[in-house]
């Protein structure tokens, strides 16, 4: 079987965080890493402010519905630190962009040690992230809006991942 971690870089919703970790919790994602200002569930020896840690996780697990609980997640600041390690435990890692090189998700072919990266929900990932990645990843569109959900994009490439 596969094995499949999401790096979540950079976002500001914690609802869209609460339904990245249980899309990742159903579909099998063995790890999860918060990473940058992406918000996260509270946890054993949180730094932040008791009464914020609070209320983030809140919002959070109003989407996470427990997966906060069930799926291994950590919060990691630096996102080139995650994708150093990973890279040195044999993953390669995967931009999911709209890029002119980028290939599409149906053509994809994930590695058998395959991490996929979402960035923030309107502006996306960041250039120096983009170049620190194995490959990128688009899903094609055919409507007249130009991306998808930052949850829903994920979900889309971690089920291909899982099942291609």
């Amino acid at each position: 079987m596969r094995s499949i971690v999401l790096i979540a870089h950079n976002l500001r919703s914690c609802h869209n965080v609460g339904s990245l970790l249980r899309t990742a919790e159903g579909l099998g994602v063995e790890r999860v890493f918060l990473s940058g200002y992406t918000p996260y569930p509270h946890r054993e020896g949180d730094v932040r402010l008791p009464h914020e840690a609070r209320k983030v996780h809140a919002k959070i697990s109003k989407t996470a519905l427990g997966a906060e609980d069930t799926v291994a997640w950590s919060h990691e600041p630096d996102v080139f630190e995650v994708l150093t390690n990973l890279r040195h435990e044999g993953y390669q890692i995967y931009a999911l962009e709209q890029s002119a090189n980028a290939t599409p998700l149906p053509s994809f072919t994930p590695s058998e040690k395959c991490v996929i990266v979402v960035g923030r929900e309107v502006e996306g990932l960041e250039t120096e992230v983009i170049q620190d990645c194995y490959g990128v990843v688009e899903i094609p569109m055919f409507g007249q809006k130009e991306s998808f959900n930052v949850v829903q994009a994920a979900a889309m490439a971690l089920y291909h991942c899982t099942f291609s």
